[in-house]
Parts: C-alpha cells; structure tokens; sequence
C-alpha cells in the first residue's frame, strides 16, 4: 500500500505527462527488449548462443554511445538555427 502511493507519485506529473524516472525506467526496458532482439536475430543466424549473447553485449554498449552522439548532433544542429539572427528585409 505505501509503495504503491510512492509508485504513482514517481511515475506522475501535474501536467499529465511522463515524469522523468517514468521516461528514464521506459528508455530502459526498451534497450532491453532490443538487445534480446539482436540476441536472439543473432542465435538465429549463428545458431551459437554464446555468439549471439557475445554480439548482443556489444550491441548494448555501441547503440548508447551512438544514441549518444546521435543527441548531441541534433542539439547542436538545434542550437545553431535558435542562435542565428532573424534575417532582415529592406523595402524599398
């Protein structure tokens, strides 16, 4: 019963939108669901699951790396016209 108040006020915004441990738990569980995708595309194909668990960890670790920079260009790309001045029109 405590935990269960403690839960809905981790998980709930006034503002009707995720809060951030929802929005972090959720980022979670889906790069978990990915990589035991590529575990088992990986078994699949290799049929040795100790190759496909092998590739499933690399996986894990470059696909943060490159979500990562994948962030940080769109934020940079995302600055750079915020920062730019309006452009200006004369009339003759």
């Amino acid at each position: 019963m405590i935990l269960d108040q403690f839960t809905k006020k981790l998980f709930s915004s006034k503002s009707g939108k995720d809060s951030n441990a929802k929005s972090l738990l959720k980022s979670i569980s889906w790069r978990i669901v990915g990589t035991i995708d590529t575990i088992v595309i990986s078994y699949i194909i290799t049929g040795q699951l100790v190759m496909a668990v092998s590739i499933g960890s690399v996986e894990v670790v470059t696909k943060i790396l490159l979500y990562y920079v994948h962030e940080r260009v769109w934020e940079n790309a995302s600055k750079i016209k915020a920062d730019e001045p309006a452009a200006e029109y004369i009339r003759s």
